[in-house]
């Protein structure tokens, strides 16, 4: 059934472009390290404020981290997490744990902390009283929009996950009540892979969707 008249009309070619820029999101660790062009990440923030979230709330909060010192913080935060990860390996796993690079912290010329604010007055609660967590969910919405806007500029975005929270929230000194959602580096990628890092390094391949959708 074709789409309503008054409603966007997207082309074949537009939705065929979606669907590669889909398949060319991928984690990037490994950055080049020139700067972004001037205005390059006020766009992409703009076009990840257009995400949906509950009672339109627009819980995200972000910190641009450029201050060396917090880099360096968050950096040896990471460090010490990924080793403790590490060590919850068997020996032969752990190994090849240690040899993946997980992070671009070095590289990246862009750091953003994105966090979820659990309480913000936008919104007036609609829809998060049975689900408080639509918040965060919200939050991550926010992220992926700002991910697909980096990709369709050749711009590259690694989500950093092997981090504790409370320690990021204490490094950049933030609200109480902001919650950590995502760590991403993002910048220019050294290389471009189409299948994801962690298959290429035979970590997890991939599984399909037909697996994981039940009937009921």
């Amino acid at each position: 059934m074709p789409p309503p008249a008054d409603g966007p009309q997207f082309s074949l070619q537009f939705r065929q472009d979606f669907e590669t820029l889909l398949k060319w999101r991928r984690d990037v660790r490994r950055f080049r390290t020139g700067p972004l062009p001037d205005g390059m990440l006020d766009h992409l923030l703009q076009l990840a404020d257009l995400a949906p979230s509950v009672g339109n709330s627009q819980p995200w909060r972000v910190v641009v981290v450029k201050n060396q010192e917090k880099r360096d913080e968050v950096r040896a935060c990471f460090e010490t997490e990924n080793e403790a990860a590490a060590q919850e390996y068997p020996d032969d796993r752990a190994t090849r744990y240690r040899q993946l690079k997980l992070a671009g912290f070095k590289e990246a010329p862009v750091h953003l902390a994105i966090f979820s604010d659990a309480d913000p007055d936008q919104g007036h609660g609609l829809g998060r009283a049975t689900m408080p967590e639509m918040l965060a969910y919200s939050t991550v919405s926010m992220v992926h929009t700002f991910w697909l806007a980096a990709r369709a500029e050749g711009i590259g975005v690694g989500w950093v996950s092997i981090l504790d929270p409370a320690t990021i929230c204490q490094i950049l000194q933030v609200d109480g009540n902001w919650q950590l959602v995502a760590y991403l580096c993002v910048g220019y990628p050294e290389e471009e892979h189409v299948d994801p890092e962690l298959e290429r390094a035979r970590w997890q391949a991939r599984s399909p969707i037909s697996s994981r959708v039940f009937h009921r």
